[in-house]
């Protein structure tokens, strides 16, 4: 889940709590059972992944896909572990909903009102309209690109936006630098990291995430500041 910042999103395996079918929500059709999905726990997270999103563009709905699985379609290598994440406007909720539903979904109201909650294939789906408390929008959208994911081509966030979305969700109550360095590593050379640092770097737990990146030499300080620095040295 992408939008950490909030404390109680992370999604519980045992499954959801909390929620409310959406409207016009019937009982799912019977799924796999569980003894035919995959014992690998990041591979049935691609499995859910490509269902997902095999059924939005079947649709032709606008997309993306976010948060872990985002880094693992732009090469960053790591085990999945948590729920899958996909990117749509707020405004095509309900049409994404019931075309998850026609796909033999169930699709869940969750208590915050920015995403749907969905199982498939025992993995939770999140349908976020927002990301970090910002809106998904058309432009958000549009600079996604098309990647392959376990075979399955569907648009993913670039490198800039999902690093954006990763660090804007930082807070006082959610602050995990551990699990986003590895990302900002693999995808450094990808990431427009002046844009990173005008739209979010002036927030306190961004800044000091990128005062890291700059001391690990994982990407460079801004020239005002290496100048600086160079001033304080004896």
């Amino acid at each position: 889940m992408v939008h950490d910042a909030h404390g109680a999103a992370r999604a519980d395996d045992s499954g959801p709590t909390g929620l409310r079918l959406a409207p016009g929500e019937s009982s799912p059709a019977p799924g796999p059972d569980e003894d035919d999905l995959p014992r690998d726990r990041t591979q049935a997270i691609l499995e859910a992944t490509k269902q997902v999103a095999a059924l939005l563009k079947q649709k032709e709905h606008r997309f993306a896909l976010a948060g872990s699985v985002a880094a693992y379609a732009h090469g960053v290598s790591r085990r999945l572990q948590h729920d899958v994440d996909f990117c749509v406007l707020r405004e095509d909720a309900d049409t994404v909903a019931a075309t998850l539903r026609e796909g033999g979904l169930t699709v869940h109201h969750a208590p915050e009102d920015w995403l749907l909650k969905a199982r498939c294939l025992g993995q939770s789906v999140d349908i976020i309209f927002e990301l970090s408390d910002h809106p998904v929008t058309p432009e958000l959208l549009a600079r996604a690109r098309e990647l392959p994911v376990d075979s399955v081509r569907m648009p993913v966030l670039s490198p800039t936006d999902l690093l954006v979305s990763l660090l804007k969700a930082f807070s006082e109550h959610h602050c995990d630098f551990g699990a986003v360095l590895p990302i900002a590593r693999s995808l450094r050379e990808k990431v427009d990291w002046q844009e990173v640092r005008r739209t979010c770097g002036d927030r306190p737990m961004p800044a000091a995430f990128l005062f890291l990146l700059e001391r690990l030499d994982v990407i460079d300080a801004e020239p005002g500041q290496r100048a600086e620095s160079f001033k304080e040295q004896p």
